[in-house]
């Protein structure tokens, strides 16, 4: 039922051109013309399909009229050219013994004019063999038709492949790129000698990634050509990040409203960057109302469909498609073809209908003479004077593809000459007859066909008929003369391995405007390393802000998605583009802050210990013996210990200084303040206990204050004690407090212990201070109450200083501030007790009496 189905369709649409066509003749005679085709006779026909002519203009069906046929009014020299390189390879072939031996190839030529109806027709009378086109037969005077060479544009070749498949007649392609057209099922006897447009929209978006757009329109046909590449190049591009800002159908019958619209979405767009996939033909009503419109500032990306295409690059007006850059075929040469077309002659050649017409294009003469201002042609016009695309061959690509394709067709035809009997592909090792086969059995052969044209270059189709993928990228650069030319800039070889398969030479490529940088075409300006993209909300992923990386973290590429942070021991730079090493801060001996204090710390322990010499050498005089002379002693002592305990706190932090720096100095402080707190009971009780009758007599004594000062320093040892066996403090690396620096720290291990050993000292003191505080008002000549109350209230106000200073710093200043206050309160306690007896004994050793002490001295010379 399909078969007959598209049967019946083609028929119908051969009808339909039948009343628009010119006369036939009818028979199976070889040889026969029609305005058309023309067939010229030989052992085995190849069929072509050219479009001669090129159709710019479609009529507009508004179903209110009959349709009109297509007015095909340009001849193509390019077209033209394909033409000739097929009757240019069957005379290389008919005049090569080696290949067909005793065959000679005969031909059949027809000008489909790009369009539709017209190929169908070409396909049937090739197939048919007669001028009268008669579906489902074929003359048998006539020579079989081996394959059908054509047609050019993948929309006319995809109802000739149903067309032909039905039949089993091979068909192949110079320039139809439809990735539908690989689908075997569908198309079971279509082959090409151009690559499928599946590798084609990837190498397409592969370069766009590489010219770095990512903001990219894209126009591509109504029909099955451009859907296919388009949904190609969409799936790759959207793998490689860019997106599309919008995707247009070209219509491909010719519609005012349609293309107003399609240029005025072209115009509104903020992408600089167009991928166009489209057939010339359909795509210059699209150029004409963009020139119309002056719509300039966009760079094109053309497919090989229109990348070459004379009859846009030829059209001056269109001077805003300058720059484009795209894929077109791979650039062959062939040796002597420059010499074949110009000896064609329509004197020479009368069998090609079409040499008149190119012959009056080119010389703009006529046959007939019959114009006004038009003069006659002669034939004695200088051929080789021309300068016309139809003589160029220095970049022969689709030439080169319609003369691989004939050569396949014969060496397919050649391997079944050479069949032996007995040993053929067919049921019973049978072989087929070169001057009356099937076509399906030249298709068997022309799908194992491989081998090497005459320049060299291996020609094979895989298992969906494609060839090797292989383009060249053209750049639409502009002459001094005003002309485009096509220059090469580059490659795409999809046999290459990943990663390599394009190459492009940037500084080679003429931008639109003479620039020389490749233009912009992005939705968001690349975030630079340290920054990361933000999605904007309803837009597509190339749509987005820049936002900073974050403190601690980084981003060293551009576009990054997201920022990642540092490791710990590592920190960003100022850009936030590296993770560097953070500086190691710790209070070290080797800074100025460091080794002041520990200067300071020296010098705070040599002087209490002076004192205790001075003491030690004075022990027997009144004023040291006076309130216990070895309490005195033990607390010179802890003065002096007191200083070095802070040396501990300076350095970097071990598992040791950690364990012994805040219990030593508690331990130790503590011990001279139960020595300050047992000097000052002894000052009331020796004073109260002068009294006649006082019951503190049996107080006085040293056991009282030894008492005190060992039971004070015993609590504090009996904390710290607990404190390490229950969580001792350790090193640790404090990467928070500061953003670019490891603060190498002792952790105190639990707080509520460095609080109370603190809160414990902070009674004692408070304790002594109270009770000197009372006692104050002793006899003048008696003032250890007055010294150590002073004392206590230095120490006391340095205290309660260090708890908001310690709060608030942090680092190696926190260990400042503590040994701040270790020394100051040290220094304070010395300085208010022990000056002024250092002051006596020193400087008035008349004072150093007990007269004296006991304030009879201070009586007798107030007498005196």
């Amino acid at each position: 039922m399909y078969r007959r189905g598209v049967t019946f369709l083609a028929a119908f649409l051969l009808q339909l051109c039948r009343p628009v066509c010119s006369a036939v003749q009818p028979g199976c005679r070889l040889g026969s013309l029609r305005r058309e085709g023309v067939v010229v006779e030989g052992d085995v026909i190849i069929g072509g399909t050219f479009g001669v002519h090129e159709n710019k203009m479609f009529p507009e069906i508004n179903y209110t009229q009959q349709p009109q046929r297509a007015q095909c009014q340009s001849f193509s020299f390019r077209n033209y050219r394909w033409l000739h390189a097929m009757i240019f390879a069957i005379k290389q072939i008919n005049e090569n013994p080696e290949l067909l031996p005793n065959i000679s190839l005969g031909y059949g030529l027809y000008d489909s004019c790009d369009v539709i109806p017209r190929g169908l027709e070409g396909a049937m009378w090739l197939v048919s063999g007669q001028d009268e086109l008669v579906p489902n037969y074929r003359c048998h005077d006539t020579a079989p038709l081996a394959a059908i060479v054509g047609d050019s544009a993948s929309s006319v070749s995809i109802p000739m492949a149903r067309l032909l498949g039905l039949y089993g007649y091979p068909q192949i392609s110079y320039f139809a790129t439809a990735p539908t057209l690989s689908n075997k099922r569908e198309f079971p006897s279509f082959f090409r000698t151009i690559p499928s447009d599946a590798v084609q929209g990837k190498g397409l978006a592969r370069l766009a990634s590489r010219l770095r757009w990512t903001w990219v329109g894209v126009l591509t046909d109504d029909d099955d050509y451009g859907q296919g590449i388009a949904r190609e190049f969409q799936q790759e591009a959207l793998r490689l990040g860019i997106c599309v800002e919008f995707l247009e159908l070209v219509p491909i019958l010719y519609s005012h409203s349609r293309t107003q619209r399609l240029v005025e979405v072209i115009k509104a767009s903020t992408a600089k960057a167009i991928a166009v996939f489209s057939w010339k033909t359909y795509l210059y009503p699209i150029m004409e109302e963009i020139h119309r419109q002056n719509v300039t500032g966009k760079t094109w990306l053309a497919s090989e469909a229109w990348s070459t295409a004379q009859a846009l690059s030829d059209n001056r007006a269109f001077e805003m498609l300058t720059g484009t850059i795209g894929f077109t075929i791979h650039r062959g040469t062939l040796p002597g073809f420059k010499d074949y077309l110009l000896s064609v002659h329509p004197f020479r050649n009368p069998q090609d209908i079409f040499l008149r017409l190119f012959w009056e294009q080119a010389f703009g003469c006529s046959w007939q003479g019959d114009g006004a201002g038009v003069r006659l042609c002669t034939g004695s016009e200088d051929l080789a004077g021309l300068k016309n695309i139809f003589l160029d061959v220095s970049s022969l690509r689709l030439t080169y593809n319609t003369y691989n394709a004939v050569y396949a067709v014969a060496q397919a035809l050649h391997d079944l000459q050479a069949c032996s009997p007995g040993e053929g592909p067919f049921d019973g090792g049978a072989c087929a007859d070169v001057k009356d086969f099937e076509p399906w059995q030249i298709l068997h052969y022309l799908r194992k066909v491989r081998f090497k044209n005459p320049e060299g270059e291996e020609v094979y189709f895989d298992e969906n008929g494609d060839p090797p993928a292989l383009y060249d990228i053209v750049n639409w650069q502009p002459t001094p003369a005003g002309d485009i030319q096509y220059v090469k800039v580059g490659s795409y070889d999809f046999r290459a391995p990943p990663g390599q398969e394009l190459f492009l030479d940037e500084s080679a490529i003429v931008w639109p405007g003479g620039e020389m940088q490749v233009p912009r075409s992005v939705c968001s300006e690349s975030c630079l390393p340290g920054w990361r993209t933000a999605l904007r909300r309803g837009q597509p992923v190339c749509c987005f802000d820049c936002i900073p990386c974050s403190v601690g973290e980084i981003s060293n590429q551009t576009d990054s998605t997201k920022c990642l942070r540092c490791p710990s021991d590592q920190w960003s730079n100022t850009r936030q583009d590296a993770c560097v090493p953070r500086l190691v801060e710790f209070l070290s001996y080797e800074e100025p802050l460091g080794a002041s204090l520990a200067s300071l710390a020296v010098l705070a322990s040599l002087l209490p210990a002076s004192i205790l010499g001075v003491f030690l050498r004075h022990r027997h005089s009144p004023i040291v013996k006076a309130n216990n002379r070895q309490l005195s002693y033990v607390l010179l002592g802890a003065l002096a210990l007191c200083p070095l305990c802070s040396l501990i706190f300076i350095g970097r932090p071990s598992p040791a200084s950690c364990m012994l720096r805040q219990t030593a100095f508690a331990i130790v402080f503590t011990l001279g303040v139960s020595c300050v707190l047992a000097k000052t009971l002894m000052v009331v009780i020796a004073f109260k206990a002068s009294i006649p009758g006082s019951g503190l007599r049996r107080w006085v004594g040293s056991r009282l204050p030894n008492t005190v000062a060992s039971v004070g320093t015993l609590v504090q040892v009996g904390i710290c004690g607990a404190w390490l066996g229950l969580a001792s403090p350790y090193p640790e690396n404090n990467t928070t407090s500061h953003v670019a620096r490891i603060v190498l720290e002792c952790n105190e291990g639990s707080a509520l212990a460095f609080w109370c050993m603190l809160g414990y000292m902070g009674v004692l003191a408070s304790v002594s201070f109270v009770v000197a505080f009372l006692a104050r008002r002793l006899p003048d000549s008696f003032n250890e109450a007055k010294f150590i109350t002073f004392s206590m209230l230095v120490f006391v106000s340095v205290w309660l200083s260090f708890i908001p200073a310690y709060m608030s710093t942090g680092g190696k200043y926190m260990v400042a501030v503590e040994i701040f206050a270790i020394l100051s309160s040290s220094m304070g306690l010395l300085a208010c007790i022990f000056f002024p007896k250092c002051y006596v004994i020193l400087l008035r050793p008349e004072r150093n009496t007990r007269d004296h002490l006991m304030g009879k001295g201070a009586a007798a010379a107030r007498k005196n």
